[in-house]
Protein backbone atom coordinates (compact mmCIF):
# COMPACT_ATOMS: atom_id res chain seq x y z
CA UNK A 1 0.00 0.00 0.00
CA UNK A 2 1.46 3.82 -1.13
CA UNK A 3 2.05 5.27 2.15
CA UNK A 4 1.05 8.52 0.31
CA UNK A 5 -2.40 7.68 -0.83
CA UNK A 6 -3.47 6.75 2.54
CA UNK A 7 -2.52 10.28 4.16
CA UNK A 8 -6.07 12.21 2.87
CA UNK A 9 -7.92 8.72 4.50
CA UNK A 10 -5.82 9.12 7.58
CA UNK A 11 -6.53 12.71 8.05
CA UNK A 12 -10.21 12.10 7.56
CA UNK A 13 -9.94 10.22 10.34
CA UNK A 14 -7.84 12.41 12.51
CA UNK A 15 -10.32 15.30 11.88
CA UNK A 16 -13.18 13.29 12.39
CA UNK A 17 -12.55 12.11 16.21
CA UNK A 18 -13.87 13.95 19.11
CA UNK A 19 -11.33 16.62 19.97
CA UNK A 20 -11.45 18.18 16.51
CA UNK A 21 -15.39 17.96 16.39
CA UNK A 22 -16.01 19.83 19.74
CA UNK A 23 -13.07 22.37 18.61
CA UNK A 24 -15.45 22.52 15.56
CA UNK A 25 -18.93 23.07 17.04
CA UNK A 26 -17.51 24.53 20.25
CA UNK A 27 -18.52 28.50 20.64
CA UNK A 28 -15.57 29.24 22.92
CA UNK A 29 -12.69 26.36 22.99
CA UNK A 30 -11.63 27.16 18.79
CA UNK A 31 -11.55 30.77 20.29
CA UNK A 32 -9.58 30.33 23.25
CA UNK A 33 -7.56 28.02 21.19
CA UNK A 34 -6.76 30.57 18.71
CA UNK A 35 -6.02 32.80 21.11
CA UNK A 36 -3.28 30.42 23.06
CA UNK A 37 -1.57 29.88 19.52
CA UNK A 38 -1.51 34.04 19.27
CA UNK A 39 0.05 34.33 22.66
CA UNK A 40 2.20 31.78 22.20
CA UNK A 41 3.73 33.29 18.55
CA UNK A 42 3.85 36.76 20.96
CA UNK A 43 5.83 35.23 23.64
CA UNK A 44 8.26 33.06 21.04
CA UNK A 45 8.56 36.10 18.82
CA UNK A 46 8.42 39.06 21.52
CA UNK A 47 11.23 37.38 23.68
CA UNK A 48 13.51 36.06 19.91
CA UNK A 49 13.42 39.65 18.11
CA UNK A 50 15.42 41.88 21.03
CA UNK A 51 17.94 38.61 21.10
CA UNK A 52 18.48 38.04 17.14
CA UNK A 53 18.38 42.21 17.19
CA UNK A 54 21.42 42.32 19.58
CA UNK A 55 23.44 39.68 17.47
CA UNK A 56 22.57 42.33 14.54
CA UNK A 57 24.62 44.89 16.74
CA UNK A 58 21.57 46.87 18.05
CA UNK A 59 21.89 47.47 21.49
CA UNK A 60 25.21 46.71 22.17
CA UNK A 61 24.90 48.43 25.77
CA UNK A 62 23.08 45.52 26.57
CA UNK A 63 25.10 42.20 28.05
CA UNK A 64 23.82 39.25 26.15
CA UNK A 65 23.99 36.77 28.69
CA UNK A 66 21.39 38.35 30.84
CA UNK A 67 19.38 38.94 28.19
CA UNK A 68 19.23 35.68 27.25
CA UNK A 69 18.72 34.41 30.43
CA UNK A 70 15.50 36.37 30.91
CA UNK A 71 14.12 36.13 26.87
CA UNK A 72 15.24 32.19 25.92
CA UNK A 73 13.19 30.97 29.10
CA UNK A 74 10.03 33.07 27.38
CA UNK A 75 10.36 32.02 23.81
CA UNK A 76 10.80 28.37 24.57
CA UNK A 77 8.03 28.66 26.72
CA UNK A 78 5.73 30.75 23.97
CA UNK A 79 6.65 28.07 21.26
CA UNK A 80 5.65 25.07 23.72
CA UNK A 81 2.40 26.95 23.45
CA UNK A 82 2.53 27.19 19.66
CA UNK A 83 3.44 23.75 19.12
CA UNK A 84 0.74 21.98 21.50
CA UNK A 85 -1.76 24.77 20.08
CA UNK A 86 -0.96 24.42 16.52
CA UNK A 87 -2.09 20.77 16.04
CA UNK A 88 -5.32 21.39 17.55
CA UNK A 89 -5.94 24.04 15.16
CA UNK A 90 -4.69 21.58 12.69
CA UNK A 91 -7.11 19.33 13.40
CA UNK A 92 -10.08 21.19 12.20
CA UNK A 93 -9.45 20.85 8.88
CA UNK A 94 -6.71 18.38 8.79
CA UNK A 95 -7.33 17.58 5.03
CA UNK A 96 -7.56 20.66 3.66
CA UNK A 97 -4.53 22.23 5.53
CA UNK A 98 -2.45 19.22 4.40
CA UNK A 99 -2.86 19.65 0.86
CA UNK A 100 -2.32 23.66 1.10
CA UNK A 101 1.69 24.29 -0.40
CA UNK A 102 1.59 27.29 2.09
CA UNK A 103 1.17 25.21 5.01
CA UNK A 104 3.39 22.80 4.01
CA UNK A 105 6.04 26.17 3.21
CA UNK A 106 5.00 26.83 7.04
CA UNK A 107 5.70 23.41 8.74
CA UNK A 108 9.27 23.90 6.40
CA UNK A 109 9.81 27.38 7.94
CA UNK A 110 8.95 26.50 11.39
CA UNK A 111 12.05 23.45 11.00
CA UNK A 112 14.52 25.89 9.66
CA UNK A 113 13.92 28.39 12.77
CA UNK A 114 14.08 25.97 15.14
CA UNK A 115 16.90 24.12 13.70
CA UNK A 116 18.93 27.44 13.60
CA UNK A 117 18.37 28.16 16.83
CA UNK A 118 19.61 25.00 18.01
CA UNK A 119 22.34 25.67 16.13
CA UNK A 120 23.49 29.31 17.20
CA UNK A 121 22.99 28.05 20.55
CA UNK A 122 25.53 24.95 19.96
CA UNK A 123 27.99 27.08 18.16
CA UNK A 124 31.60 28.33 19.89
CA UNK A 125 30.63 31.93 19.01
CA UNK A 126 27.60 31.84 21.19
CA UNK A 127 29.46 30.54 23.62
CA UNK A 128 32.25 33.42 22.71
CA UNK A 129 30.08 36.26 22.77
CA UNK A 130 28.19 35.50 26.25
CA UNK A 131 30.51 36.49 27.89
CA UNK A 132 31.46 36.61 31.80
CA UNK A 133 29.24 37.51 34.32
CA UNK A 134 30.85 41.13 35.49
CA UNK A 135 30.47 42.43 32.39
CA UNK A 136 28.64 45.53 32.19
CA UNK A 137 27.94 45.96 28.84
CA UNK A 138 27.95 43.34 25.61
CA UNK A 139 30.83 43.21 23.35
CA UNK A 140 29.48 43.44 19.93
CA UNK A 141 28.78 41.11 17.90
CA UNK A 142 31.46 40.05 15.23
CA UNK A 143 30.71 36.75 14.63
CA UNK A 144 29.04 37.02 11.07
CA UNK A 145 27.80 33.19 11.79
CA UNK A 146 25.67 34.63 14.53
CA UNK A 147 24.96 38.14 12.78
CA UNK A 148 23.46 35.82 10.13
CA UNK A 149 21.83 33.94 12.60
CA UNK A 150 19.69 36.28 14.03
CA UNK A 151 18.80 38.03 10.39
CA UNK A 152 17.77 34.66 9.57
CA UNK A 153 15.69 33.99 12.87
CA UNK A 154 13.79 37.24 12.41
CA UNK A 155 13.34 36.41 8.59
CA UNK A 156 12.25 32.72 9.12
CA UNK A 157 10.07 33.73 12.30
CA UNK A 158 8.27 36.59 10.70
CA UNK A 159 7.55 34.04 7.77
CA UNK A 160 6.07 31.32 9.83
CA UNK A 161 3.63 34.17 11.20
CA UNK A 162 3.11 35.53 7.93
CA UNK A 163 1.55 32.12 6.23
CA UNK A 164 0.29 30.99 9.43
CA UNK A 165 -2.35 34.31 9.08
CA UNK A 166 -2.41 34.17 5.78
CA UNK A 167 -3.80 29.94 5.96
CA UNK A 168 -6.83 31.82 7.89
CA UNK A 169 -8.39 33.07 4.89
CA UNK A 170 -7.96 30.31 2.60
Amino acid sequence: MDIWAAVPEILTAFQNTALPAALRTSRWVYPIVNAGHILGLAMLFGAILPLDLRLLGFGCAIPIKPLSRVLLPVAICGLTISLTTGPLLFSVSAVKYAATPLFQVKLLLIAAAVANALLLRRSADWTEVQGPESELSGPPVRSARLQLAGGLSILLWLSVIFCGRFLAYI
